[in-house]
């Protein structure tokens, strides 16, 4: 792992920003962005607490191939509006990371909304709203009768597809390996 100490240019933020907000830039080596294949365009950072990465953004093709690689445990799901393809997600559950891609400019019709890098919790929250609400008076009788054990959404997902009575939106789950 190659390190060097590289310096924040620290300035008056523009805009709407309020009067003491700053904003923060870096150079990077021109060596190590030529090797992660980002020279242009966006990228995609995260931060988790302690440290910031910069990676580059990644087709659904290209996250799909990269975790298979990885030998990870991978779900497809396809959000529908009726017949209407409108997000397909790929939720890598060994890493708990997920990509989605929307097939329409609708943001009510899509899986996030406007969010396009969702986290694993934007995940886990989506499949919770496209279930039966966890403190459901019934609902040991209700996952009987669909023959889940426990309150698990994608298990649940699978059996209803996510369907809900107040909108025409559904989710066909498919595990790949």
């Amino acid at each position: 792992m190659e390190k060097r100490l590289i310096k924040i240019i620290a300035g008056k933020a523009g805009g709407t920003a309020g009067g003491k907000a700053k904003t923060y830039k870096i150079s990077l080596p021109t060596n190590w962005v030529k090797a992660i294949g980002i020279e242009s365009g966006n990228v995609e950072m995260s931060f988790n607490g302690s440290s910031i990465t910069i990676s580059p953004v990644l087709s659904a093709e290209e996250f799909l191939h990269k975790k298979l690689s990885l030998n990870h445990t991978l779900y497809k799901l396809s959000y529908y509006n009726e017949e209407e393809l409108c997000t397909l997600i790929y939720a890598d559950f060994s890493d708990k990371t997920v990509k989605a891609e929307n097939f329409t400019d609708n943001v009510i019709k899509t899986s996030f909304g406007n969010n396009a890098l969702p986290s694993w919790e934007d995940f886990l929250d989506f499949l919770e709203e496209r279930c039966i609400p966890r403190g459901r008076d019934g609902l040991r009788e209700y996952l009987d009768v669909i023959g889940v054990d426990s309150y698990e959404p994608l298990e649940i997902i699978k059996i209803t597809k996510g369907r809900m009575a107040e909108d025409n939106q559904w989710i066909n789950v498919e595990e790949i390996r």
